[in-house]
């Protein structure tokens, strides 16, 4: 028998009012499970929403432009199941391995302002939500000094996210403050000089520009490299890789490298940790939320293993495969890529020797993995042949010295020679 269901907004983590940019169907459609309804967009990503099961829309609740958040009702399906209302999880497409990672919160940064970007309706109390207020302290934005676009002049996320790239887009000149004093980037003909083709940015990648300058000149980064010998990893990886195949789960090197990495962290807690607004207090977190980059058709995407202290390696090569096959599919929700605390970068089955890759604010460190190869090292009085794999660790020096960083990759490259160490 027919019946007339809803489809709500799911969950979609701190996200709220995020406009819709696109509705792929309407009233009379039929419609299969999986396929897209709409597509939003928040600061740092799009997401499609998919159909819960196969029906036809009766009636579509929302059109482009409109703001929606969790439990907004999206539109009225007849279909003969059982189910009375469904919520669907968003799908969202690859984005870059910096920016995505989690989607990382806002580290704090105060952003240089000059008079001309400011409004013109600057008054001493900022109508605003206190999680919007929140938003703004994490991005060290003066609420004043931004112009609100929803009811009643209220500022809405959206208004505190284009102040941020308003004034990151414009140059900053003058004495004093704390401006980067650059100059504008020249406008150049390139037609001049021979032919070209114009190309736009991708949504991801304009979304994620600001964020990726942000961290770029907000955090001081450096990057220590150093090699781990994984020889005797990779001999027990292929034995593991032999025993699990039949059951459809790939061991990987990653999943000896997450379990490498949360050993490294609970050694050194600075590593699993982030700066408070204020920039005067560490947080130190008691759990271990680690991102992975993966490769997809349309670019990186940093899905979060959580509790990797709590799994083992099947299992975590078990949640690596089914995640990289999730976003690669663009069926992973928002949430998949919020909440951790530090990232693997893993460019090994690609090539390189060795990167530096932009730490995920409010994370305080990254680790870059490059491709391993056979090297001459000198044990017992001779050279002998032995897998290397190349670290690349960049760190917030604000948080972690250097010393420290070369205590955490020596520690890393000993737990990865002797996996023994993993069970300690």
């Amino acid at each position: 028998m027919a019946e007339i269901k809803q489809v709500l907004m799911p969950d979609i983590g701190d996200s709220k009012d995020v406009p819709v940019i696109e509705v792929m169907v309407k009233a009379g459609d039929t419609v299969k499970a999986e396929q897209s309804l709409l597509t939003l967009e928040t600061d740092k990503a799009t997401m499609d929403v998919p159909a819960p099961f196969d029906g036809v829309v009766k009636n579509v609740s929302v059109k482009v432009g409109d703001k929606i958040s969790e439990g907004t009702l999206i539109l009225l399906m007849e279909t003969n199941t059982t189910v009375t209302s469904a919520v669907v999880s968003p799908t969202t497409p690859p984005t870059s391995v910096k920016e995505a990672a989690n989607p990382p919160a806002a580290t704090p940064v105060a952003v240089p302002v000059t008079p001309t970007s400011l409004p013109n309706n600057l008054t001493s109390k900022a109508h605003a939500s206190p999680s919007i207020r929140h938003f703004a302290r994490e991005l060290g934005v003066d609420l004043t000094r931004v112009k609100g676009s929803g009811e009643k002049g209220r500022i809405t996320k959206n208004d505190v996210q284009s102040f941020v790239k308003t004034a990151l887009a414009q140059p900053q000149g003058g004495t004093g403050g704390g401006g980067l004093h650059v100059s504008a980037m020249p406008v150049v003909d390139f037609s001049k000089f021979g032919a070209i083709e114009t190309k736009p940015l991708s949504r991801i990648k304009k979304l994620s520009g600001a964020n990726l300058h942000r961290n770029w000149v907000s955090i001081p980064h450096i990057t220590q490299h150093d090699e781990a010998d994984i020889t005797e990893m990779e001999a027990f990886r292929k034995e593991l890789g032999e025993e699990y195949t039949k059951q459809g789960i790939k061991i990987t090197p990653l999943a000896f490298l997450l379990k490498a990495v949360v050993t490294a962290m609970q050694q050194y807690p600075d590593f699993n940790a982030s700066l408070d607004a204020s920039g005067e207090n560490l947080v130190l977190k008691k759990y271990f939320h680690i991102g992975v980059a993966v490769d997809t058709s349309d670019g990186l995407m940093v899905p979060v293993l959580r509790d990797v202290d709590q799994k083992g390696i099947v299992q975590l090569a078990k949640e690596l495969g089914e995640i990289s096959t999730k976003a690669r599919e663009k069926k992973l929700p928002a949430t998949a890529m919020q909440g951790g605390c530090f990232t693997i970068s893993s460019l090994g089955g690609i090539g390189g020797t060795a990167f530096t890759p932009i730490i995920n604010a409010p994370e305080v460190a990254i680790l870059g993995v490059s491709k391993a190869s056979i090297k001459p090292v000198f044990k017992e009085s001779e050279f002998v042949p032995r897998l290397m794999l190349p670290l690349s660790l960049s760190y917030d020096h604000r948080v972690i010295d250097g010393a420290q960083a070369v205590h955490f990759t020596s520690y890393l490259g000993k737990v990865l020679s002797d996996v023994r160490r993993l069970v300690l």
